[in-house]
């Protein structure tokens, strides 16, 4: 059973559609009715959908205590959600850095815990988050963006240590820039200087991240743990 957030459009619909094509029963995620509505249209038999609005810490512990009604076990638990609200620091309120950080990385907290509680009861499960480039090499507008997907690095790194005897393996994939709409925005000249900073010379694909997260969560692998995957063709090698 994989829970999945996000699951309504880009890598996080891949991801679900990936797992669900290798048999998994997938549960996905969205913030709206539209985004269940077409969760439920892809997955038909494979799983169902859930409302989460991470925005709100009660509705996040309900949504999940919802989920656990209806299913005993997540044994996979893949982080998705994530947004953009770029701004200048100078230029940036309170509520924007606010909306993002809470929604990015505060919302990891208050998803996870209930769940690795009761992975650790089974001693038993996977945790896959997908963070991002901008983590690591920051972003001019990105300030809230960035320092989001940095602090996913060192909660996942902690959290794999405190899990890691109870048989959870925790990992972090850290794409560059993916073709996705947000990326099909770009105008030209800005696509050209990212393509210039990658040695591959092309952004990557949705499927070379869910083929990533469906490596990392199978159940021939149960050594890697506390690790940060980078998927970006070169653009940041640590």
């Amino acid at each position: 059973m994989a829970l999945v957030t996000g699951a309504s459009r880009g890598i996080g619909k891949g991801i679900a559609k990936k797992l669900a094509s290798e048999g998994m029963i997938v549960i996905g995620t969205s913030r709206s009715q539209s985004g269940i509505k077409i969760i439920n249209n892809y997955l038909k038999n494979n799983g169902t959908s859930f409302i989460l609005n991470t925005v709100n810490v009660n509705s996040i512990k309900n949504s999940i205590k919802n989920i656990y009604k209806n299913f005993e076990n997540i044994d996979i638990l893949i982080n998705n959600i994530g947004i953009v609200e770029d701004k200048l620091l100078i230029n940036m309120t309170h509520k924007t850095w606010e909306k993002v950080l809470n929604t990015n990385l505060n919302s990891l907290f208050h998803i996870s815990k209930p769940i690795v509680q009761k992975m650790i009861k089974k001693r038993n499960g996977k945790i896959v988050t997908i963070g991002s480039i901008m983590g690591n090499i920051g972003n001019c507008g990105q300030t809230n963006y960035s320092a989001s997907k940095s602090g996913i690095l060192g909660f996942h790194r902690s959290l794999a240590l405190e899990v890691a005897s109870k048989g959870i393996c925790v990992n972090v994939i850290s794409p560059g820039f993916i073709e996705t709409k947000m990326t099909k925005r770009l105008t030209k000249f800005q696509k050209m200087k990212y393509l210039s900073k990658i040695p591959l010379k092309r952004f990557g694909t949705i499927n070379e991240i869910s083929e990533t997260v469906s490596f990392l969560v199978s159940d021939r692998v149960n050594y890697i743990t506390g690790q940060v995957i980078h998927i970006n063709g070169g653009m940041y090698m640590p």
